[in-house]
Formats: C-alpha cells, structure tokens, sequence
C-alpha cells in the first residue's frame, strides 16, 4: 500500500523558505525569501490536513483549488499541481508573493487552530508556478477561434490585465490603454521589488503582448484620447484604473519641502530599478539617502516606503501610526520585516503639524518659515471607545506633543478615486459619493451602455487578488453578453 503522503502536520513542523540576513538584504531590492527546494516544497506540502471543508480556499478571493495542488506537490505531480493552480489564477506567481496569506488562506488554515502552525500556502504557490515557467509549463496564449468583437481596458493593472488575458483566450480582440510606459499598474511601480521582482511582471507582460493584447502606453484618457474615442473603437469598455489619488492632512506645513506622497516615492524608486533616468531620484527629493525619515500610516504601502527608505541609505527611519500594533492595517509579517531591517515604529502617535523650524514649541510657530521639512510635531494617542466599525477610536493625550526630527516626511494614508467624470467628460459616468464607480460586484457592469469596471475603481483601495478577481468575472460576463448578442444576430 503507498504511503500517505498527506496530513503531517502532527511530525512535521512548518518551515518558511529561507529569509536572508536583514544586513543583507536591505542593502538591494532583490526578494527576500529564498525558494523552496523540491523536496522541502513537498514536505511543506504534506502537512495540508485536507480539509472536508478548506477554509483556505473559501476565504481566498479566487477560491483557489489549494487542497488539490497542495496534495499533487506532495505527490510529486508538479505540473498537474501548477495546471490546477493556473485555472482560477491569472497570476499565481504573483499573488504567492504578495498577497496577504495571513489574513486570507493561511490565516483561516485549520491545523493552525490546533497548535502546528499553517500550512505555508503562498511559498508554495510561489514555488509552484516559479517552476512552471522554468520547466516550460506556462504555455502562450491561445485562443481556439478569433472573434471579432473587441474590448478596450483602460488601466494595465492587475484587475485589467486579468480580463485582457481571459478574453484573449476566448478569441476577443483587446487593447489596453495605461497613463504608464509601462504596463502592470501598482505591480510595475507602486509594490518594491523586494517583494516583487520586476522580471516576473514583465514576464506577464510579454506573455500577454505575445497573445495578441495591443498595449498603447503612455496613454492618458482624457488628454491623449477621450473616453468617448474608446467607447466608439470598442464593443465593450472595462474601467480599471485602480485609486491613485492620494489622501492628504490638512494641516499645517503640509506643503513644505520634503513633504512627499507615498505612491511618488515608490513609483521613482521603482522606476530607477529599471534604469531610467529619474530626475526626482538625482536632485534627492524623492531620495531617501542619507536623510532621517518619517513615514505617516500602517498600511502595507507605509511599510513598502519605510523598508525602501532602509535601502537607500536612510540614516534612520521611523513609522507614525495612530493605533496600536494589533489595530494597524498592514500585515504584520511585514511589519516585522521592517523592524529587522531598521524601522522604529511609533505606535499611537499621530501628525499635529509639520515644522520647517526645529524650535517651534507648537503647531503655528514655524507659519511664516520658509524652507524645507525638519521634522513632524507629533501628539500621543490613546485607544477610547470602539467606533461604528468597532475599532477603538484614537483620541489624542493633551500636552503630548513632541517633534520627530525629518528631512523627509511621506505620507501613506490610502488612496481615493480620481474625479473620472470630470477627467474623461463622460457625465453619464455612474459614480458614488466616494468617487468610485457604481458597478455589479459580480459582472462589473454599469450602466453606461457596454462600460464595466473592475479592481480598485470599483471597491476603492483594496488588494491585487480581489482585482484579478473582478477582471476575470467581468470578462466572463462580457464573452456571455457577446455569445448573447451573436446569437440574438444570427436569428
């Protein structure tokens, strides 16, 4: 009888690839998880409990078949486990790297409830299509007839990318249109590539070009071409912009120099890993080196800016967060990255002012200085009670307030929707009080004639895997609205 390869959990303890050294690691942007062995990603494997129920695929997003290509890695069926994985995950490899396993497959795996730990499902995932790729598995896009309908996306991130590869696949003609040189969205210029290495999204990119997508970069709609020129070129229109404009404090000093946006510092940051020439990056003013460094917020973006700022030779590097450590946002597997590296984080702590005048005893003293940044009047917090959402909301400690000394503050504090009505002149454009566009859940449709939209512009700042969600539902439905109309056509 062969051996049970599954359900090990009880002898075998889980083991994280390796991680290199912080010294290391924070001296490149290279990832900072080794890959798993074949052997290893097969014990790691062996310990998935095989659940009656999985947890893990129900709370994944894309309710990947995680029992079954665990069991076939542990099995050593490699390229069937990678075939599973692929069929409801446009981008495997990606997600394996940068979801939030502990909040999503990982955090809800039963064997961790019972004292053994979870099963490291996004190393192995990672692991999984890493492979696919080398051994050749990862086969171009194909359709099995060519449609003539077409479909323009705006925005070449996750969410339109996803719905470009789906559609391909079933033959439709695709062009995506994206603000950027080049496309991947958030993927491309906002994740750090000791997270995400840039090669493995233009990788997706090339995959996607070379099975028909038509890209037109460096593309805004609204200035390059109207919204309305795309709607006339296409059977069909997916918005999928995601949020990129950036939550700002009202408060004093916020305009002064050294001041800067989180998704400006990544973006410039990622566009010098490329090799191109960043004028930003060369002046110093979205250059950490050598500069004290303060980040506002407790997202996962406040942590991709704070582990940059180590890597370009911050003298030092501190993080301000509102709520404590157990009520920040961001993952706390990267927040522990971060404190190997360097970052102080101060908890309970919230931005009163900026100052550009170190003696400045409170927040309007500094008001008619000129020059730049020096450091951030901050006031101490304290959890009160629990608001409409059942957080407990900050409240501020009277006579608090102290300065954190900073050449370089950025702001972290989320994203919000673009005024896309006013941008694109399309005033039938269905949008919400928060700005994102009113839009299906499911099929992404609005209800503007033949315009859906996916990813962030729809359910406001969120994560890649709900994107790649959205863009493949969506150009589900419109290959069914398509089939629809045809047949309607051929009667």
């Amino acid at each position: 009888m062969a051996k049970q390869p599954m359900l090990k959990f009880t002898s075998v303890e889980r083991d994280m690839p390796e991680k290199r050294p912080p010294n290391l690691r924070k001296e490149d942007f290279n990832e900072i998880y080794a890959e798993y062995a074949d052997a290893k990603a097969k014990e790691q494997s062996s310990r998935c409990s095989q659940c009656g129920v999985p947890y893990c695929q129900t709370h994944c997003p894309l309710h990947n078949n995680i029992p079954d290509w665990l069991r076939l890695t542990a099995e050593g069926r490699l390229q069937e486990a990678y075939e599973i994985s692929q069929a409801t995950n446009t981008f495997p490899e990606i997600c394996g790297r940068i979801c939030p396993q502990d909040r999503l497959c990982e955090g809800n795996c039963v064997i961790e409830s019972s004292g053994h730990g979870t099963v490291t499902i996004g190393s192995v995932e990672k692991y999984i299509t890493d492979t696919a790729w080398e051994q050749g598995w990862v086969k171009p896009i194909t359709a099995n007839h060519e449609r003539t309908e077409s479909v323009g996306i705006i925005g070449a991130g996750p969410g339109g990318l996803a719905a470009a590869d789906f559609l391909r696949r079933a033959g439709v003609q695709v062009t995506v249109y994206d603000r950027y040189d080049r496309a991947g969205g958030l993927m491309t210029y906002g994740i750090p590539g000791f997270k995400l290495e840039k090669d493995i999204v233009m990788r997706r990119n090339e995959q996607l070009e070379q099975g028909g997508v038509t890209f037109k970069l460096n593309c805004a709609v609204g200035e390059d071409i109207s919204f309305q020129e795309i709607r006339d070129a296409h059977d069909a229109v997916i918005i999928a912009t995601g949020v990129y404009k950036s939550r700002d404090l009202t408060v004093h000093g916020s305009t002064a120099d050294g001041v800067v946006k989180a998704l400006d510092f990544l973006t410039v940051s990622n566009k010098k890993s490329f090799g191109d020439d960043v004028p930003a990056f060369s002046d110093g003013s979205l250059n950490a080196e050598g500069k004290r460094v303060v980040v506002i917020g407790g997202g996962d973006t406040a942590m991709d800016c704070v582990r940059t700022s180590i890597r370009q030779g911050a003298t030092s590097v501190k993080c301000l967060y509102r709520r404590d450590r157990a009520n920040m946002p961001g993952s706390q597997r990267e927040v522990a990255n971060a404190e190997e590296e360097g970052v102080v984080f101060e908890w309970l702590t919230a931005p009163k002012a900026f100052v550009t005048d170190l003696r400045a005893t409170d927040a309007t003293d500094s008001s008619a200085a000129a020059g730049p940044v020096k450091g951030v009047m901050a006031q101490k917090m304290r959890l009160g009670q629990p608001d409409a959402t059942g957080r407990q909301a900050p409240e501020i400690i009277e006579g608090s307030d102290y300065v954190e000394e900073a050449d370089l503050v950025i702001m972290a504090l989320g994203f919000e929707a673009e005024d896309l009505p006013t941008l694109w002149d399309c005033p039938d454009l269905p949008v919400n009080r928060w700005g994102t566009v009113k839009a299906d859940y499911i099929t992404g449709r609005t209800e503007a004639e033949g315009v859906y939209a996916v990813g962030d512009i729809v359910r406001g700042a969120s994560l890649v895997v709900w994107a790649i969600k959205d863009g493949r539902d969506c150009a589900e439905a419109i290959i069914e609205q398509l089939n629809g109309a045809a047949s309607i056509a051929a009667e």
